[in-house]
């Protein structure tokens, strides 16, 4: 099953290092092109290669991994989905320069962490990309931990767990299979409408839980 990474920043490069340390081939892409990730693949190795992102989106199994106030321009007038897999590894949320006065706003509870939280008038974030990816069987994953810990599943002798949630059982069971040969232990959150809004940056009541499966 090919797998393609739309986003090479933080998530979506330690993703790549994560299907890089278990051998799995990938097709990574930015706005920016193939040849910005030069330094990245030489240290990814061979199986992680890099693609525009109409290549990465025409996998069987896509991770969208973009800041969220990119969504709508780096997924517009991409091919139809198709009934295939999109993974949601977004989060509403705006990263702050810590120069910026947003960084030093006193009514911002989140400005310490960095962030600052993206009012989706009353909506959980996976309901607003569903709408952005018609045809799409989407599955949230990948979102709620800190991304620089997913290369190294094993942890305190156990699996870092790894929630998802989605409304398609055949795509979740997919997304699971690939949690798994991460190396994660995944965990079933339920459908979207519950377990989507409990992963969500920054309010998701197991935002940043980092579990270890013994």
């Amino acid at each position: 099953m090919k797998i393609g990474i739309i986003g090479s920043g933080a998530l979506g490069s330690n993703v790549a290092r994560a299907l890089a340390n278990k051998g799995l081939r990938a097709t990574i892409a930015n706005k920016s092109g193939p040849a910005s990730m030069a330094t990245l693949l030489a240290e990814l190795g061979p199986t992680i290669t890099a693609g525009t992102i109409e290549q990465a989106a025409n996998a069987d199994i896509v991770l969208v991994a973009v800041p969220w106030v990119a969504l709508k321009t780096l997924l517009s007038g991409l091919p139809a989905w198709n009934n295939r897999i999109v993974i949601d590894g977004t989060n509403p949320v705006i990263f702050l320069d810590p120069d910026s006065p947003d960084a030093k706003d006193p009514s911002n509870p989140l400005a310490a962490y960095g962030i600052k939280a993206i009012n989706l008038g009353g909506k959980y974030s996976s309901a607003v990309f569903r709408e952005l990816v018609p045809g799409a069987r989407l599955v949230k994953a990948f979102n709620h931990l800190d991304a620089r810990v997913l290369p190294q599943p094993e942890a305190a002798g156990g699996r870092r767990t790894l929630f998802y949630s989605g409304d398609d059982a055949a795509a979740k069971s997919e997304v699971r299979k690939l949690l798994e040969t991460t190396g994660c232990f995944p965990v079933d959150l339920g459908p979207l409408d519950v377990g989507a809004p409990l992963m969500e940056l920054p309010f998701g009541a197991l935002a940043m839980s980092n579990f270890i499966k013994i």
